[in-house]
């Protein structure tokens, strides 16, 4: 519905925008996120292979320049001769289809489509609250009081670390948990994603707990000192040019002004110039179990697909996969063939059927990770996932022949 409407989250006028984290976590093959990226690439996935054309230095993680990454994707859509860009917000479901319709609107679905959904599935819609982290920029931080490292690695790293001792950690604690939130109405229930908590609801669980989380100092060695910091706040690029910075896992509600005001408790932040403020916006999934099969299509309507994060995934590539999966099984139903249910064995197969088991009463968002493979003890058997999915995508692909050279 861009550029006409925009959902409070988002600002560019171009497809595929990040508005959280510019990072698409890690791509080792030893981690259900590298697994995952693996299969998307063996699917020629738009999302994953122009993610990596837009890598930025980001230890294991594939970290993007957000503004060349939407750019490239939105120039590709546009020029393909099979794609028709309509700029116009969609607010109901066709009530008569003959070929298949896929809806992928978004963790941000407009009120009027989200209504329309509700009715369609004959459920209510679940929402949570997904909050962004605040950027910086470079030339405002005080390098006295930082360095460059990533965690267990001796040379210089990705990463800019900013230390705190325990006296400071302490004080930063104190006015985190006293600063203004964002105050929600009273019809509104929070219902946060536990990956993707803000940090003043981190804090009011106890005083060490940021100190277990998005502060924790294992790994890092401070070279001004040669010892472990008590603390530490990371920082992560955020474009090409390095002038931009994103503070790691700083999600937040707490008020703009309260933002500068604790932030800047933070050593190296204490003049920092902040590019974007930490914001909260609604996040709404479907209730998958019952109402969306293995194979994404519509349990009341097979001509209809979901994809994206509304299945009930989390993060980008697992909502890209959805969109993968959707493009290739709604393909196969208009050519009148067969729709894919892709194997428990493989990362793609581990996300559909855990939004789609019915033995799942009520789903919260969930990553890709090794506990969901079909596989008896799966952190000690990487080597047997990673030939299972790969063999199971292979197999897909020899099936299917079709050109997957589609967005």
């Amino acid at each position: 519905m861009k550029p006409s409407k925009f959902s409070p989250a988002h600002k560019s006028n171009g497809l595929a925008e990040l508005v959280c984290s510019n990072s698409f976590k890690s791509t080792s093959p030893e981690k259900a996120s590298g697994i995952l990226k693996l299969e998307m690439l063996e699917l020629d996935s738009l999302i994953v292979s122009t993610a990596y054309k837009c890598q930025l230095p980001a230890g294991g993680a594939l970290a993007v320049d957000r503004e060349e990454f939407s750019n490239i994707i939105s120039e590709k859509i546009k020029k393909n001769p099979l794609v028709e860009v309509i700029e116009e917000e969609v607010v109901s479901i066709p009530k008569k289809l003959s070929n298949p319709l896929i809806i992928s609107s978004g963790p941000l679905t407009s009120e009027g489509l989200s209504q329309n959904i509700e009715e369609f599935i004959g459920k209510e819609n679940l929402s949570f609250y997904d909050s962004i982290s605040p950027i910086v920029s470079l030339e405002s931080l005080d390098s006295n009081h930082y360095f460059k490292a990533s965690r267990y690695e001796d040379s210089e790293g990705d990463y800019i670390n900013c230390p705190l001792n325990q006296k400071q950690y302490e004080h930063f604690h104190n006015k985190l948990i006293a600063s203004e939130k964002i105050k929600f109405h009273n019809f509104e229930k929070p219902n946060y994603f536990e990956g993707c908590l803000p940090i003043e609801v981190m804090a009011e669980r106890g005083l060490d707990t940021l100190r277990f989380g998005p502060m924790k100092p294992v790994g890092l060695t401070d070279p001004k000192t040669g010892n472990r910091p008590y603390a530490v706040v990371q920082l992560r690029k955020e474009n090409l040019h390095e002038s931009m910075w994103n503070i790691v896992g700083f999600q937040t509600k707490m008020k703009i002004k309260n933002q500068k005001e604790v932030l800047s408790i933070i050593p190296a932040l204490k003049n920092a110039e902040f590019l974007r403020f930490g914001s909260i916006h609604r996040n709404t999934y479907i209730n998958s179990p019952g109402v969306i099969m293995e194979t994404l299509q519509s349990e009341k309507e097979p001509l209809v697909f979901f994809a994206g994060q509304i299945t009930g995934v989390e993060g980008y590539c697992e909502s890209s996969a959805m969109g993968l999966i959707a493009g290739i099984n709604s393909t196969r139903v208009y050519r009148q063939q067969k729709p894919f249910v892709f194997p428990a064995k493989s990362a793609l197969g581990c996300l559909t059927k855990y939004i789609s088991d019915t033995k799942n009463k009520k789903i919260q968002p969930m990553n890709i990770n090794l506990g969901l493979f079909d596989i008896k003890k799966p952190k000690k058997n990487i080597d047997q996932i990673k030939k299972s999915s790969i063999k199971s995508i292979n197999e897909i692909n020899r099936l299917n022949q079709i050109e997957l050279d589609i967005v």
